[in-house]
């Protein structure tokens, strides 16, 4: 009977465990972390180390200074000042070790040192407080330098790591409890210890109630910030993951869409989309049908693949989204993705700069004896729809629409035109309006007849 109450209560009992775990440090990290991640980190942990030196140099500067300005009973001549000893050597390590921060080299056992250094000096110089002002031992009990202790256990924080808030903290209960200890033994009166609270606050007397109040204070300043940092640490684990994820989607899509994707409260659905006002840009290789068939595959892919990278980080440097690669054509688009006041003006300014790239780009294979194909382009703007096709298992974020249509026959009309780059009238007037400047003099060419579209254009020749 018993065997079976207890069958029938483990599994309650490990779910309520489970439930209190999740919620003291909330939800673990599941599977291994990556690699880049845990660099991340490890990176964020390196700079927060610089910060804990800094502050470390901070404190022993006002220590210092406190200790300067306060009166002494302790003659200056003595033999042997433990403060100022303790305080050159503690600012020697914080020292040595700041420049192990700085460059780097922060090793693991340098830092439970370096926690151990800081709880152990403030517990020494409070040590030596009864030493200076020729007091009983008790006398240091009452030092408020004690709330430093709070400032090194919180300082841990900044490592990520709660091991290290545990670590400090620890050191400060067992070093206070020292301090008590030694206190209560040695005091040469034989009777330190009071349970009266008025004698213990205007004498050299112990309250081991008091004491026993100042290491509950300091375990649970710990305990707390521990589980804090693993909750944070949870956290930001899962942060770095998903902006790798957001990184590497944003390799085979646009940022803005890998971004959407990432923290879309439901799961994207084929269907969905968004009704935009904005630009689409196309990008064509002439002759590329004949390249193909007449360089070798390595030749073509070469081609292609410096074709892009020239002109793909033009476009996104000025505000435009990758859509997709077509073969040797490139759809982008301009306040799709993301809404735009200036879709229209950053659309022209992207087209006059990727003119230039183009350009630039075939005069240095003439040069170097390779071949080199023209490039063409052309800019329509109008309301499109951005959002998600295919079914289930195969989505695609594109935009489609009228002025994604319009911009791939202008493309091709530019061969009518022998020009490289055209827009329409209206894109101009809309691109003006938003603040677009043209380099120089552009010519109109009225009355224009497209192939696929019914009635006569008014063009603009955005590049010759």
């Amino acid at each position: 009977m018993d065997r079976a109450l207890a069958a029938a209560f483990a599994p309650r009992a490990r779910r309520l465990l489970r439930q209190m775990r999740l919620g003291l440090l909330g939800e673990p990290f599941d599977g291994p972390l990556p690699e880049r991640a845990r660099l991340a980190l490890l990176e964020a942990q390196k700079e927060g180390e610089i910060v804990v030196g800094w502050v470390q140099a901070f404190i022993v500067l006002v220590w210092a200074a406190l200790y300067l300005a306060a009166p002494k009973t302790a003659p200056m001549n003595a033999p042997i000042q433990p403060v100022p000893l303790t305080l050159a050597t503690y600012g020697a390590f914080v020292l040595f070790r700041l420049v192990l921060a700085h460059r780097h080299k922060l090793t693991r056992p340098i830092l439970a040192l370096s926690i151990v250094m800081d709880i152990g000096v403030l517990m020494l110089t409070i040590w030596c407080f009864h030493l200076e002002y020729r007091q009983p031992p008790a006398f240091y009990l009452k030092a408020p330098t004690l709330l430093y202790v709070f400032i090194f256990i919180s300082l841990r924080a900044l490592s990520f790591e709660a091991v290290w808030v545990v670590l400090a903290g620890g050191a400060a209960a067992a070093g206070w409890i020292v301090l008590v200890a030694y206190a209560a033994l040695s005091d040469p009166s034989g009777m330190p210890i009071t349970h009266n609270y008025v004698r213990y606050m205007t004498s050299s007397t112990i309250l081991i109630g008091a004491e026993v109040d100042k290491i509950i204070s300091i375990l649970m300043v710990t305990l707390v910030l521990a589980i804090a940092l693993t909750r944070v640490r949870g956290v930001l684990v899962r942060s770095l993951v998903g902006r790798l994820v957001v990184d590497d989607l944003s390799r085979f899509v646009a940022r803005d869409v890998a971004e959407r994707i990432v923290t879309a409260d439901d799961a994207v659905q084929p269907g969905q989309g968004e009704l935009r006002q904005a630009a689409a840009l196309f990008i064509d290789l002439r002759g590329f049908t004949g390249l193909a068939q007449a360089l070798p595959p390595g030749e073509l892919m070469a081609l292609l693949g410096e074709y892009q990278m020239r002109l793909v980080p033009v476009v996104q440097e000025h505000g435009g989204a990758v859509d997709k690669y077509l073969g040797d054509g490139i759809l982008a688009s301009f306040g799709a993705t993301r809404a735009s006041p200036t879709f229209a003006a950053d659309a022209l300014r992207a087209a006059d700069a990727l003119a230039a790239a183009a350009q630039a780009w075939r005069l240095s294979r003439l040069e170097a004896g390779k071949p080199a194909p023209r490039v063409g382009l052309a800019v329509a703007a109008g309301p499109v729809i951005f959002g998600a096709v295919g079914d289930a298992s195969r989505l695609e974020y594109t935009v489609i629409g009228d002025a994604v249509n319009l911009a791939a026959k202008l493309e091709k009309h530019t061969k009518v035109e022998a020009v490289m780059a055209l827009a329409t009238v209206s894109v101009l007037a809309l691109a003006l309006e938003q603040g677009y400047h043209p380099a120089g003099g552009q010519e109109v060419r009225r009355g224009r007849l497209v192939e696929g579209v019914a009635e006569r254009l008014d063009l603009v020749v955005l590049a010759p």
